[in-house]
């Protein structure tokens, strides 16, 4: 049915694009015995509207506050400087790492009180949310739309834009977006008998129980249980099978778990496991029985594609692996998920310090960059251009690319930060105590229950 549904869609954009781009009969039979003198059109607005005196924003310095280590934390580093070096407002940015999305949030937010706060930071959208309910965040909205130093959105797929919206404020833009998708072995389906990947949940069923009973085959008894899908509970995996059944975690803007769809969906999972047509890696490696044909199924971040893709060299496997949604009955689903540029309230020229710099960072240049050392989506589709020669060598990555009208948004909700943790937990839980599928519906009462105390 999805399948029907897509070509319907692309057979309805062919024919429109034939409409526009011909001339039509009404068109065509418009007498032509009078004409007026075209209207002059208006002036395109160039000026900004942001009043900031451009000689009272050069020389500004800003600082910025990052989550990143390392390879992350070193190529920002050259971006700075690089910025320093060439942008035309003389303006100087200094940046400070922090290491850790969760130490970052709790330094700003000790910092908010103080002369000392930064004035630009990468940080999660739920953080930034949080920070907008105590009045801290720049609203963006006016700075995107400005006409000198604006921005066109869209370029921008609308599931990563649209994550840092709090009805009308801008609370940040995107700096980065990754996902969490099945990886699905085709060559070794294909010799189970399976020429494509789950398109539907009992498709899935049927391809991991089938591997699974191809180890039953050998003389090794300790395999026995593997073959099937490694169990993930990662949050990412938890929410993206909610929303393969159609389900959720938010209801007109409060937390509800407790739905026929979100039943369905942690039943699936946990039945899965009854089979044994998943299972629990507890001292394996999933990217290493990937490889070496303990899994049909494992679940991978993007940025996790090229350890996967090393991970198969090493074990001599030409097997080829793609890259898919979690399947749903009507339609397949993954979770978005990533860091924003958040602007903290200062002086107008600061504000628009930190605008120029992240606007910069964003530009397809800096962004291809950014996608080719950190392997996440690009966040403008134009940047894919840029991107050849990595797609080539990277194809599990444009598999993931091309699945993103696909993805969806996580909760735009400052209390997320808290609740994904917990919808972790109790995902994991599950398997912990090996709750019986019948039991499902108790588990997301008190997941419903948690997250309403945790909202509070």
């Amino acid at each position: 049915m999805k399948k029907i549904i897509n070509l319907l869609f692309i057979t309805s954009i062919i024919l429109s694009a034939c409409t526009a781009g011909g001339t039509s009969t009404a068109e065509a039979s418009i007498p032509k015995t009078a004409t007026k003198t075209p209207k002059p059109e208006s002036p395109v607005e160039t000026a900004s509207r942001l009043e900031v005196n451009i000689e009272a924003l050069k020389s500004s310095e800003i600082t910025v506050w990052t989550p990143w280590y390392g390879i992350e934390s070193s190529l920002f580093d050259s971006f700075v400087e690089e910025f320093n070096l060439k942008n035309e407002w003389g303006i100087r940015v200094t940046a400070q790492h922090q290491g850790t999305f969760a130490n970052l949030y709790e330094t700003v937010t000790a910092s908010l009180p103080t002369a000392d706060k930064p004035d630009l930071v990468i940080a999660l959208p739920e953080h930034a949310l949080g920070w907008d309910d105590d009045g801290v965040v720049t609203d963006l909205t006016p700075y995107v739309n400005d006409p000198m130093y604006g921005i066109d959105s869209s370029d921008i797929p609308t599931v990563f834009w649209d994550q840092d919206l709090s009805g009308d404020v801008r609370v940040a833009v995107p700096a980065q977006r990754t996902a969490r998708f099945l990886l699905w072995n085709k060559t070794w389906a294909g010799e189970l008998g399976f020429d494509s990947s789950p398109d539907a949940p009992d498709d899935f069923r049927q391809e991991a129980c089938r591997a699974q009973q191809s180890m039953l085959k050998d003389a090794s008894a300790q395999n026995d249980f593997m073959g099937g899908w490694i169990v993930d509970t990662e949050h990412p995996t938890a929410y993206a099978w909610m929303l393969a059944f159609e389900g959720g975690v938010v209801e007109e803007n409060n937390y509800r778990f407790l739905t026929p769809n979100n039943i369905a969906a942690f039943k699936f999972v946990r039945e899965l496991s009854e089979k044994q047509c998943a299972w629990q890696a507890v001292e394996t490696d999933p990217t290493a029985a990937f490889a070496a044909r303990e899994a049909l199924f494992i679940t991978a971040s993007l940025e996790d594609l090229p350890t996967v893709a090393r991970a198969f060299a090493s074990a001599n496997n030409t097997d080829t692996w793609e890259v898919t949604a979690f399947p749903g009955e009507n339609q397949d689903a993954f979770s978005v998920y990533g860091s924003s540029y958040v602007i903290l309230k200062s002086t107008n020229e600061e504000q628009l310090a930190a605008w120029l710099f992240a606007r910069w960072l964003m530009e397809k240049e800096q962004d291809a960059r950014w996608v080719e050392t950190t392997h996440l989506f690009p966040l403008r589709t134009s940047t894919v251009e840029l991107l050849a020669d990595y797609q080539k060598t990277h194809p599990q990555w444009a598999e993931a690319v091309t699945l993103l009208p696909q993805g969806q948004m996580q909760p735009q909700l400052a209390s997320w930060r808290r609740v994904k943790i917990m919808l972790g937990d109790g995902f994991a839980h599950m398997y912990r105590v090996n709750l019986p599928s019948g039991q499902v519906p108790a588990i997301l009462a008190q997941m419903q229950s948690t997250a309403n105390d945790l909202s509070k």
